[in-house]
């Protein structure tokens, strides 16, 4: 049996070998080596030895996978494009969307989204939803540049999920996220995907939705909620056209 089990608890956060990271990634302990020597995977030296966050990793990975952070070995399973994607308004209606959020710090910004989430009805834990996605800040922060940031639990735990969702929150002065290009952070879509299967392929969608600044300054200009799911939808449908416009759902 693998000591690695796909499916980990919130309390795996294990530190890991040189030699464990190479079996866990299945690379070569030479190339491993060079990645980390240069800085392009997470981890700390003590002494001689290297050490890494299990925890992190799996973080990383994701970034990785969606092209966040530079991708400098393949990584198995990484989506080159969404398929058999749900469309956006399965999972995100104008009711989901916080024109102007009153928070200004990052906590702020967690609980006022996971509090419209609890609202909705679409989380069954609004508690558990909140320590969950700090959990996730508090490793790697979500916030990619560009002015938008995707948060996500680090762990898929369903029971706690009413149905898939996104909720979005918009800051027309900006929060400090700590982004990647170092500036504030306007756009934050909060993704609830209940089921693992869902989670990369989403975020790598909404990855190439917002990969130009263009998408995020439409959204910024949209005066009201209605008007920011349109964007949405509209953008959506200019990358994959297999998205037809269908009637908002009241």
């Amino acid at each position: 049996m693998s000591k690695f089990p796909k499916t980990v608890g919130l309390s795996d956060d294990r530190l890991l070998t040189l030699r464990e990271l190479a079996a866990y990634l299945s690379v070569n302990e030479r190339t491993l080596l060079k990645l980390v020597s240069e800085g392009d995977v997470p981890g700390v030296k003590i002494g001689n030895q290297w050490r890494f966050r299990k925890a992190m990793i799996d973080t990383w990975l994701d970034d990785q996978m969606l092209g966040v952070a530079p991708r400098r070995f393949e990584v198995r399973g990484a989506p080159s494009a969404p398929q058999r994607m749900l469309a956006l308004e399965s999972c995100f209606q104008p009711s989901h969307i916080l024109p102007e959020l009153v928070a200004t710090t990052k906590l702020g910004v967690v609980e006022e989204l996971a509090a419209l989430a609890n609202r909705l009805g679409l989380v069954g834990d609004e508690t558990w939803f909140v320590h969950a996605l700090i959990e996730r800040e508090n490793i790697m922060p979500s916030a990619v540049g560009n002015g938008v940031a995707f948060l996500h639990t680090m762990y898929r735990h369903p029971e706690h999920v009413v149905r898939p969702f996104m909720v979005l929150g918009r800051s027309a002065r900006g929060v400090d996220f700590d982004a990647l290009d170092g500036k504030l952070t306007h756009l934050f879509f909060v993704l609830g995907l209940k089921f693992h299967e869902l989670h990369l392929p989403w975020l790598a969608k909404l990855s190439q939705m917002f990969a130009r600044a263009e998408a995020t300054q439409a959204l910024l200009e949209a005066p009201d909620a209605t008007a920011i799911f349109e964007v949405l939808c509209g953008v959506e449908r200019n990358l994959f056209p297999a998205f037809q416009k269908r009637p908002i759902a009241s």
